[in-house]
């Protein structure tokens, strides 16, 4: 890849991407995928979530659904979770993933090491007062979310 042109100096350096510290955070869905698990005889829904109020607002969470697996437990284990999640922000029978994002709710994180890297895994989905005080209409693309 050619980066003649690139400058460094117009640019901040990176964010810290350590883990947020264990906690409650007001967060919403920003985008959802599927995808194919490595095996290839399963696939998981991918939530990516950003926390949208306080010290660590503008940081991003990921969670992995595992629905389609030959492991049922894990397949109970993620029904559960996205149960959690449709009821925290209040859409009991959507019919796509993407009428889950931009709604507040309150996740409950913690942080989770393997090999020497810290991550966040999120414990719990719960309703938020936050969603009382902004639209829970999708805000379109041309307008800001309510916590932005």
């Amino acid at each position: 890849m050619d980066l003649s042109g690139f400058n460094a100096d117009d640019f901040p350096a990176s964010d810290d991407y350590s883990a947020v510290p264990a906690g409650s955070y007001t967060a919403v869905i920003i985008a959802s995928e599927n995808k194919q698990t490595k095996s290839n005889n399963g696939s998981y829904l991918e939530f990516t979530l950003e926390i949208i109020e306080g010290q660590y607002k503008g940081r991003k969470v990921w969670d992995r659904l595992n629905l389609v697996n030959q492991n049922q437990t894990a397949v109970e284990i993620a029904t559960r979770t996205l149960a959690s999640i449709c009821k925290a922000v209040a859409v009991t029978k959507p019919r796509d993933s993407a009428e889950l994002h931009n709604k507040p709710m309150q996740v409950l994180l913690a942080v989770k090491s393997y090999n020497g890297n810290e991550s966040n895994e999120v414990k719990k989905y719960s309703a938020s007062n936050a969603k009382l005080a902004t639209s829970t209409a999708m805000p379109r693309s041309a307008e800001k979310a309510p916590w932005e």
